[in-house]
């Protein structure tokens, strides 16, 4: 007798179907409307009992599914105009009004499913792509006349339990529309199917919801209409109701089908005795891939599943176990030759309570290249059973998947891959795997997933040089190294996600590495120069970690090539600052002088510049030059003063008085002043005349200003344009604040009003208009006391002279005052 595969009993005496729709995984698998979390609602079972009247006018995506909302009137998404994703499934939904989206153009996925709707909805929509109408209660399959206008409807889902009866011109209004996918039924028995139904639609997928017990013209009527399609893929969900005790041959049309590819029983009682039908049948048609999901298997034969010998061979490539439940509380048995299957290349076994592989069986499969034993009860010893040699097993197999069991020593596992010699890639995830001794890996072996166990850093000194493709997912890895990527020359895909992970190395380098994924870690920020090890990468995947917002990862939402990032936009918000957190990365615009250090520089050279020019004009303006140059003098004359201040506060003057005057004045200084000062035995020092040849002329000054007891300033016009009076000016003033004295003495020889003098001039206008002058008058009469006035004033400090000098002025004063009255 052949081998006999023994499965691990898991007794259930109930089962819960609830089936997938064609659109069940419409989330996931149909391009997202969008990218922005920003533009999605999900308000799914929050205990409405209408939709809110306040959701954003940018919201593209909506989920009102587990609701309690019975009605959608033309109000209630009126405002959403780039709506584009509405699901609200399990509302309770009982109405849908004609004008409901008359606003929304822009819907291309809609889900109503599951709900109490009792008529098929008004849909006017002519962008949709996807529409799941299924599990309502329309007593008709009859479709309006708008579906005409769908010629962009790829998938559509529609089943009613009170619907039992389908025309051909039910499903006509789809002729125009490009189905790819499509579900039908709602899970009932049909009454009446008119031929040709189902073969007006165009090549596509299949999902039949169609309950059979006894007779089954109806079904083989469908397959064969289907088949006139060129339908490729059909799955069958719950096409026995629990219990059913199945007499006649449902499957015997399957030989007479040409196209039918993939068969695919989903949700549904499976009796032995049926399934060694639907074996005998698939034997001999063109079926390649055959798949039992989630089923009840139920041995209502006394040998269990027992195959007899055949002569031909089959088309069949592919079987699928996933998710069996035994009915029974015993091992099922099933009796099949492995030399009946030696042309299988794809082989699952999921979710089916295996414990033990036994010896000869699968293992011996000459063509098997890819055995998927996840979601069992294996370990080390049940796969590789202590009883059984291992020696030429799998001769064929590649890829190896031990998914979801109980396997825990890697040392040992590594070693028996050597049994397996063509063996590339290997899938250890959601074990209990152990680390300690060394590991022993094959050459051949370059594709190694142990994501889903606690492994930590250490993991990788217990991997192979020669692994092209490692998944560390969620192992307790934290920290990666350019060292630890020297380990393996030949990686090209590295996924790290769900780790603790805090930042990419700089100095990474891996010429090879084509994907990195390191999404769902601690990283903060991804920098420039951390992907500059990396020439040939072609994925990078990096979203749901905490980025912080600021200047360093501003390169990265502006520059990088978002090509490079599979999970891009949607997956990446800011976690910190406080002021953007939530905020999704495509949208984060930061102060852009701020982080920019080019732009800085420009504009604070701009800023410069215009400061400068400003001052420049500002500076000219205002006699700025003449300022500096007094500013320079300044400093000069105090670093004198402070060297020289006993010398000046003691000193015997050499002179009564030093004259500064414009040389457009001279002839008067020359004719009257000098003269009539000297004539009164005054020493008077005269710029042209007592100046030392050769001497820096501010030297001369400042010496001339401090060897006379006052100086005497002939203000005139010509004055006040002189730059050197305005120099002796100035040092003479801060002589006398110097020593404290009163040393400076004004002739006007001219009118010149205070108001009128430039603004340069400020010293000047205000000791004009504080400080006393003498005035060069017309009148003979009044030059005599001008010339009395000024001498008194130049008088040295002789107390006998000043006061001898003093009482003949005076009395020279009068008697002119006297002749003038």
């Amino acid at each position: 007798m052949p081998p006999t595969l023994w499965i691990m009993a898991v007794p259930s005496l109930l089962f819960l179907v609830v089936g997938p729709t064609v659109l069940g995984e419409e989330d996931r698998n149909f391009p997202l409307c969008s990218s922005m979390k920003e533009n999605r609602q999900d308000l799914s079972s929050k205990n409405l009992n209408r939709i809110p009247s306040d959701l954003p006018v940018i919201t593209e995506y909506l989920d009102l599914s587990n609701n309690s909302i019975n009605r959608i009137v033309r109000d209630d998404l009126y405002r959403l105009t780039r709506l584009c994703f509405l699901k609200i499934t399990h509302c309770g939904l009982k109405f849908i009004s004609p004008d409901a989206f008359h606003n929304n153009p822009e819907l291309k996925v809609l889900n109503i499913s599951h709900n109490e709707l009792t008529v098929i909805p008004h849909l006017p929509l002519l962008q949709l792509r996807v529409l799941d109408i299924s599990s309502n209660y329309y007593g008709s399959y009859a479709l309006p006349s708008f579906f005409n206008n769908l010629t962009y409807l790829t998938d559509f889902a529609i089943g009613s339990p009170k619907a039992t009866s389908v025309y051909i011109n039910d499903l006509a209004p789809l002729r125009n529309a490009p189905l790819t996918q499509f579900s039908f039924g709602g899970g009932s028995e049909l009454q009446h199917y008119e031929p040709g139904s189902l073969a007006q639609l165009g090549s596509l997928g299949v999902t039949l919801r169609v309950t059979f017990c006894q007779s089954f013209d109806i079904f083989k009527q469908m397959l064969k209409d289907l088949d006139q399609t060129h339908t490729k893929k059909v799955r069958l969900v719950k096409l026995f109701p629990d219990q059913c005790t199945i007499s006649s041959d449902p499957f015997d049309s399957l030989q007479e089908l040409r196209y039918l590819g993939n068969v695919s029983i989903v949700d549904t009682w499976m009796n032995s005795s049926v399934m060694i039908k639907l074996v005998q049948n698939i034997w001999i048609s063109p079926v390649e891939e055959l798949a039992f999901r989630n089923i009840t298997y139920n041995e209502d034969t006394p040998q269990g599943f027992q195959f007899p010998n055949q002569n031909r061979t089959t088309n069949l490539r592919a079987m699928v176990f996933d998710g069996v439940v035994h009915y029974q509380y015993q091992y099922p048995k099933i009796n099949m030759s492995m030399d009946l299957v030696s042309q299988l290349t794809y082989l699952k076994f999921s979710g089916t309570g295996m414990n033990i592989l036994p010896c000869g069986l699968i293992s011996v499969i000459p063509s098997l290249q890819i055995l998927d034993l996840s979601d069992n009860l294996l370990d080390d010893s049940g796969f590789w059973w202590f009883s059984c040699s291992y020696e030429g097993v799998f001769p064929a197999l590649r890829h190896l998947s031990l998914s979801h069991n109980r396997f825990y020593n890697l040392a040992f596992i590594s070693k028996k891959t050597h049994e397996m010699k063509v063996l590339t890639s290997l899938d250890l995830s959601f074990n209990s795997i152990q680390i300690g001794e060394p590991c022993s890996w094959p050459s051949h072996l370059t594709d190694l997933n142990l994501s889903h166990n606690n492994l930590g850093n250490t993991v990788f000194n217990y991997l192979s040089p020669h692994f092209q493709r490692i998944d560390l997912s969620k192992t307790g890895v934290s920290a990666i190294s350019q060292d630890i990527l020297s380990q393996f020359p030949r990686l090209t895909h590295l996924f790290l996600s769900f780790n603790r992970i805090q930042t990419i190395p700089s100095d990474l380098h891996a010429p090879a590495l084509l994907s990195l994924y390191v999404d769902q870690n601690a990283i903060t920020s991804i920098r420039q120069d951390e992907l500059g090890g990396l020439p040939s990468l072609k994925a990078l995947q990096v979203g749901n970690n905490p980025f912080v917002c600021d200047c360093d990862i501003l390169w990265f939402v502006t520059v990088l090539n978002k090509t490079l990032l599979p999970d891009w936009p949607f997956d990446y918000t800011c976690s910190s600052p406080t002021s953007h957190a939530g905020t999704n990365l495509q949208s984060y615009q930061p102060d852009k002088l701020s982080c920019r250090p080019g732009l800085q520089a420009a504009v604070v050279l701009s800023v410069l510049t215009v400061t400068v020019a400003a001052l420049g004009i500002t500076f000219y303006a205002c006699d700025g030059v003449w300022y500096a140059k007094m500013l320079w003098v300044w400093i000069r004359v105090k670093r004198r003063r402070s060297k020289h201040a006993d010398r000046l506060l003691n000193a015997t003057f050499h002179y009564h008085a030093f004259i500064s005057y414009s040389q457009h004045d001279s002839a008067w200084v020359d004719s009257q002043l000098v003269p009539a000062l000297e004539g009164s035995g005054m020493s008077i020092c005269v710029h042209e005349r007592d100046f030392v040849p050769g001497q820096w002329i501010v030297d001369n000054i400042i010496s001339c200003v401090e060897s006379s007891y006052k100086t005497i300033f002939v203000l005139s016009k010509n004055f006040v344009q002189s730059e050197w009076c305005n120099y002796e000016l100035f040092f003479a003033q801060h002589r006398a604040i110097s020593v404290k004295d009163d040393s400076l003495v004004f002739v006007l020889l001219e009118p010149i009003p205070a108001d009128s003098l430039p603004k340069k001039y400020l010293k000047l206008r205000a000791l004009l208009r504080r400080q006393t002058y003498l005035e060069w008058p017309k009148d003979e009469q009044k030059k005599k006391v001008f010339w009395s006035s000024l001498r008194s004033i130049l008088r040295t400090a002789d107390k006998s002279v000043i006061l001898r000098d003093t009482a003949l002025d005076v009395a020279e004063t009068c008697a002119l005052l006297g002749a003038q009255g």
